[in-house]
């Protein structure tokens, strides 16, 4: 049986759990967030605690088990805490701001890129060269975080464009001085 998929998930207080066939609503103080579930994976929520369990050892309802809990143990999450990612631009005139509702950045092309905030995410500018994402869903802010380091994503050689905080660059050496070869 699933490892993740049989452990209980907690209901914190503050946080309403409601089932509806297979539709999930969880309601918290951030906000709320709604899943449809596989037919065949049978949730219960028995108390504070909700509970996933699948028919048979089926490859697909032992592949389904784990995911649905883990989707619905990161909406109580996401509703109680929320998500956020951190994204740092390196490199010489790179640098953002935020204009209203829109992120405006320059990141070495000759035009400004500007990336609008979606329903559901919040973004903040604390520094020209930090952007946090912030939102209840997790998948949501991670999408909206790859879609904004898709515009510069950061090279090799200098490192220069945007990268997450905690990502690793590797590096690459540039090009051997000529006449180095023996």
């Amino acid at each position: 049986m699933s490892r993740i998929g049989k452990k209980p998930i907690i209901i914190p207080a503050g946080v309403e759990v409601k089932l509806d066939g297979n539709n999930i609503t969880v309601k918290g103080p951030k906000g709320q967030l709604d899943y449809t579930f596989n037919s065949d994976i049978s949730v219960e929520v028995a108390g504070s605690e909700i509970n996933v369990t699948r028919p048979d050892d089926n490859k697909e309802h032992r592949s389904l088990h784990g995911l649905t809990r883990t989707l619905i143990a990161n909406m109580i999450e996401g509703v109680t805490n929320g998500y956020s990612k951190e994204l740092n631009i390196n490199g010489v005139g790179y640098r953002a701001q935020k204009q209203g509702n829109n992120l405006v950045m320059n990141l070495g092309f000759s035009h400004q890129v500007i990336v609008s905030e979606v329903p559901g995410i919040k973004i903040e500018v604390p520094e020209p060269t930090k952007i946090i994402i912030s939102g209840i869903d997790k998948q949501q802010v991670g999408q909206f975080a790859a879609d904004v380091r898709k515009n510069r994503p950061p090279e090799p050689y200098k490192g220069k464009g945007i990268k997450y905080v905690d990502e690793y660059i590797r590096r690459k050496e540039g090009k051997a001085a000529k006449g180095a070869k023996k």
